[in-house]
């Protein structure tokens, strides 16, 4: 459509448009002038940028992790699902993915030779896997588990009772939990980590990265921490696949996670600033939601009148121009839900209101592709 000069409003990816911390940027600058930052690195991730996760951990989430060997660096840490499902699932052996869920903990299994075998998250139950009745299945062939909170799409924060939980299940039944935890900054006050839990070093590892935190989703620069034994098993496959990050970013990264709590203030008063226009987009639209929810994503649910999210979207398309992402993408529980990304500016969501309210002025129950009469 925007090649045949339609101006389509993407709402649909989650990609950071704010600026990173201002001294980060500096740091990669005056680094990278530098004639010793543009060697190898080593596998491992420099030492400074090791100590500056951990101590942000500390801080934040209040875990002492040993920034020597308990903390990996990688690029992204989308990175890390591939890596951390090669290093502990063979082929034909099987990984827990929820749905809704991020489809690359499925796609990352599948080109394992694993199978991916899904577990529903559904709104009645808060978006919480059912634990008891995962435990009712054939759990022999499992060997990894992917848990995602606070959650992407449906926005459900963490809790330390769930990761309880979770932490006693990978234990009862020998399958590792992995918590990929990157929306915890965002319109969410309650930083909590997996790996709080007394024992979950022995069973559990946790993703992390700068992409959403700290406005740096293109540097690529991500984590995952654990226990000693598990790090030393995931460079093993890293070790084979790729070189150490270009130094410049490292310290650039270290330096972004020192920012203060003011700097992280800042960015949620603007994130929670195009929340409000999300939400009035939502009610708009008809879709009901969950205020409470976190994130940089907005999940709603679609009214009757449409048969599923692919028909609202497609109405909000082709006749209002603007994009929002079926949650069928993300699994079959998405299927009558949408999500609104919060990554762009107040100006274009304020757009995107005047749109579909200029679109519901004229429509009619023939007219739109949704099937309902709107009023003024």
């Amino acid at each position: 459509m925007r090649k045949a000069g339609r101006n389509v409003i993407n709402l649909g990816i989650g990609s950071p448009d704010l600026s990173p911390l201002q001294s980060a940027i500096r740091v990669l600058e005056e680094s990278a002038h530098l004639p010793s930052a543009h060697g190898y690195q080593g596998y491992s991730g420099i030492p400074e940028l090791r100590s500056a996760f951990a101590d942000w951990y500390a801080k934040y989430f209040d875990i002492t992790l040993d920034p020597e060997d308990e903390i990996l660096p990688l690029m992204g840490s989308k990175e890390g699902i591939m890596h951390i499902t090669m290093a502990f699932v063979n082929p034909g052996q099987e990984v827990l993915v929820p749905d809704p869920g991020y489809p690359a903990y499925a796609s990352a299994a599948r080109l394992s030779g694993a199978l991916p075998v899904t577990y529903d998250l559904k709104e009645e139950s808060h978006w919480l896997p059912d634990i008891a009745s995962l435990e009712c299945r054939d759990l022999s062939k499992v060997k990894l588990m992917w848990v995602n909170y606070p959650n992407m799409p449906t926005g459900q924060k963490a809790n330390k009772r769930l990761f309880k939980e979770l932490v006693a299940f990978g234990k009862r039944n020998g399958i590792l939990i992995c918590n990929d935890n990157p929306y915890s900054f965002i319109l969410n006050e309650e930083h909590i980590s997996i790996l709080s839990v007394e024992g979950a070093m022995g069973i559990a590892l946790e993703l992390n990265s700068v992409s959403k935190s700290h406005n740096m989703p293109g540097w690529r620069v991500g984590m995952v921490a654990g226990h000693r034994d598990y790090i030393k098993s995931i460079i093993r496959i890293k070790s084979n696949m790729d070189s150490g990050m270009f130094r410049p970013l490292q310290l650039a990264a270290a330096e972004a996670l020192s920012a203060g709590d003011e700097w992280y203030g800042e960015i949620n008063r603007q994130y929670g600033k195009r929340r409000v226009y999300a939400e009035r987009i939502m009610e708009q639209i008809g879709c009901s939601f969950d205020k409470g929810q976190g994130g940089m994503f907005l999940w709603g649910k679609v009214p009757q009148w449409y048969k599923d999210a692919g028909e609202l979207c497609d109405s909000l398309l082709y006749n209002a121009e603007v994009f929002v992402t079926p949650g069928f993408v993300f699994g079959s529980n998405g299927g009558r839900y949408v999500r609104i990304s919060l990554c762009a500016p107040e100006e274009l969501l304020m757009e995107t209101s005047n749109r579909i309210g200029a679109m519901q002025s004229v429509a009619t129950i023939d007219s739109i592709k949704g099937g309902f009469s709107y009023a003024e």
